[in-house]
């Protein structure tokens, strides 16, 4: 394991997403800044929450902060932003990313997740709202379809409304999204779905609070789960990304609270590289950590099609 980097304002860096600028080379972190020192009522400190932003001009060897996400405004007063997931496509970075009114102290009131876009990774503008299954979903990942599947892009989040589990919605063009229903029917609730393709397959990996289920499929559709789950136990892994990397399979990118007993809100960005071992997506615990390899990133990630 590998730690990539601790949030140096709040210390409380969550939800990660990589992508790589297109112009410069550098790969940008986007995440959850959670405020882990804050002393307000119940799960206030989870709410209130910017997009911060890490950089590494070393294909990952090192993170640099950067500050927070800027245009992202959406009403007036503090608000919430939770788990970004960001990607370029025909010129463009577009941001889908969790929106909640105000700080709240538990877990109530609706959420919904912002589409916002941008030339730069440094100035995003609005774009909508979307409309999808419930007024409580978070958490969304985004995949162009194959041309066999329509062509298109297929997004997964969480619905809260319908027990935690993991919907998706289909778009023509990133822009119009429409509900299709559950991904993966009569599952357990978990959330921060992320997928990968690698050796002639695609993986799903989701959070269940005890570390990661995976999930195999060839056609985006049908799911099959992976025995277990991994990275469970102590200091477990939660809401990661998956970076592909040709036939590397690619790297784990996900967050630790690695001190539940000193420091429980405490939390830090971690890696590991994958690969598929004996028919299973694997993250490589003894492995060395490889540098970022923009020539084997999809495109949705900044890089070019392997």
């Amino acid at each position: 394991m590998t730690v990539l980097f601790r949030d140096p304002v709040h210390d409380g860096a969550t939800d990660p997403t990589l992508i790589r600028h297109r112009d410069t080379g550098a790969w940008w972190m986007f995440y959850t800044a959670r405020r882990a020192g804050h002393d307000g009522a119940g799960v206030e400190w989870v709410h209130g929450t910017d997009i911060g932003i890490a950089v590494s001009t070393d294909d990952g060897a090192h993170w640099e902060y950067r500050g927070i996400a800027r245009g992202l405004e959406y009403e007036a007063g503090r608000n919430t932003y939770w788990a970004p997931e960001v990607l370029w496509h025909d010129g463009t970075y577009h941001m889908y990313v969790t929106y909640l009114t105000g700080i709240r102290a538990d877990w109530s009131g609706p959420r919904h997740i912002l589409h916002y876009t941008s030339a730069d990774l440094e100035h995003w503008s609005f774009v909508s709202r979307l409309e999808l299954s419930s007024e409580k979903v978070i958490d969304a990942c985004v995949w162009p379809l194959p041309p066999e599947a329509g062509g298109g892009w297929r997004m997964w989040f969480k619905d809260e409304a319908d027990g935690s589990t993991i919907h998706a919605a289909d778009s023509p063009d990133l822009f119009s999204w429409r509900p299709i229903g559950r991904a993966l029917e009569g599952e357990q609730a978990h959330e921060g779905p992320t997928v990968l393709a690698h050796a002639g397959a695609y993986w799903m990996l989701t959070d269940c609070w005890d570390g990661l289920l995976v999930y195999r499929s060839t056609d985006l559709t049908h799911w099959e789960r992976q025995p277990g789950a991994v990275l469970a136990g102590e200091n477990p892994a939660h809401h990661a990304v998956a970076i592909g990397q040709g036939d590397d399979a690619g790297l784990l990118v996900y967050f630790t609270q690695p001190e539940p007993d000193s420091a429980p809100r405490r939390s830090q960005v971690e890696a590991l590289p994958l690969a598929v071992v004996d028919g299973a997506l694997t993250p490589l615990e003894s492995g060395a950590l490889p540098p970022l390899r923009a020539d084997l990133t999809v495109p949705l990630r900044g890089g070019t099609a392997h």
